[in-house]
């Protein structure tokens, strides 16, 4: 059965702290909290317009949940609560600060219906945290992940490449430390300049200097091979393309593409399979690549950019593509008369 998510947006709504990077308004484009009438008349109007068995979600976004009062926090689940109870919406699930989690606030939030936490991560380099401004610490983190673990709750990690004082050894203990940690699922959105931001200031002062989109794409595709090659969940890469993320009025820098996800995987194919066709002859070759068909798009690359570059370095006379395969991420190369299997944990490296 499919997901479908009610999503709830909170921007700042119960933050503590001002983060260089952050401007939940810009990036949500919600300017007020909501009330519980508004999730419950949200969640409903949702309801309404699904015609087909779905596995039904909310999710509360874009603050930091647990930094709300007791009191608040249960208001606001209590629409999304009720509806669970009676079968209506099948799962809750909410972000928020790794400082405000503990075996109290699982237990509370485990007693109104919460299945998936979201714990606003990072970076786990207390130099990156502090110069970011985060109000947290690693060993935040730590313990954040051992109270969720506690409860049957899913627990999610955010990941953010590219913070102020981030080179690519901390991105790759950051990453290597985040998956010791076994989360269920792992998001990754790579560092933009919003305006009306600290972040936007150091910018303009010149002060940061924003990944570029090739640096953005690389390391981000570091960070999924390590997790998918220990079956932890990539359920996103860069932000939801929204009109708002589209103006430079609201993103001033910083790698952010509409298909920033479908180049990540672009770039993957590239290197695995450019890295088969460095070990052969190719000189003037047909060469076959069948595929699942979900992955067509991935492997020609952006504006064919993968076949393009294929074509220039090995000079084969025709490269076709055949989605027949039945295997996500994998590929059957019919080269040179044989044939070879590859998929992405075969990769050296990236």
């Amino acid at each position: 059965m499919k997901n479908f998510i009610i999503p709830i947006f909170i921007p700042h709504f119960g933050c503590i702290h001002e983060c260089i990077f952050c401007n939940q308004r810009k990036i949500t484009g919600v300017e007020t909290p909501v009330s519980p009438l508004q999730i419950a008349q949200l969640i409903e109007s949702q309801l309404a317009g699904i015609t087909k068995p779905r596995n039904i979600e909310v999710a509360f976004y874009g603050g930091s949940f647990t930094a709300l009062s007791v009191k608040m926090q249960q208001s606001l689940l209590m629409p999304a609560y009720r509806l669970l109870q009676t079968g209506k919406i099948h799962a809750i699930r909410l972000s928020t600060r790794p400082d405000c989690v503990n075996d109290e606030i699982v237990n509370f939030l485990y007693s109104l219906g919460v299945t998936t936490i979201e714990l606003g991560v990072q970076s786990l380099d207390d130099n990156v945290l502090k110069t970011a401004c985060r109000g947290h610490t690693r060993q935040d983190v730590f313990k954040a992940v051992t109270a969720v673990r506690k409860r049957p709750i899913q627990c999610g990690l955010q990941l953010m490449p590219g913070l102020p004082g981030e080179d690519y050894w901390s991105l790759i203990s950051t990453a290597e430390e985040a998956r010791q940690l076994t989360p269920d699922f792992i998001r990754i959105y790579p560092t933009l300049v919003i305006a009306h931001t600290k972040l936007a200031e150091l910018y303009l002062q010149g002060a940061y200097q924003p990944l570029s989109l090739d640096q953005a794409i690389k390391r981000t595709a570091y960070i999924k091979l390590l997790f998918e090659r220990s079956a932890i969940k990539i359920i996103r890469t860069g932000l939801q393309a929204t009109t708002d993320l589209a103006d430079t009025d609201v993103v001033l820098a910083g790698p952010y593409h509409p298909a920033f996800g479908e180049l990540v995987d672009s770039y993957l194919f590239w290197v695995m399979i450019t890295q088969f066709f460095d070990h052969w002859p190719h000189h003037n070759l047909e060469v076959v690549i069948h595929h699942h068909p979900k992955d067509t798009s991935k492997i020609r690359g952006n504006k064919n950019n993968n076949l393009h570059k294929w074509h220039q370095q090995y000079s084969f006379r025709d490269i076709t593509l055949i989605p027949d395969g039945s295997t996500p991420g994998e590929v059957v190369i019919s080269y040179h008369g044989q044939q070879y299997t590859l998929n992405k944990f075969m990769l050296e490296h990236v």
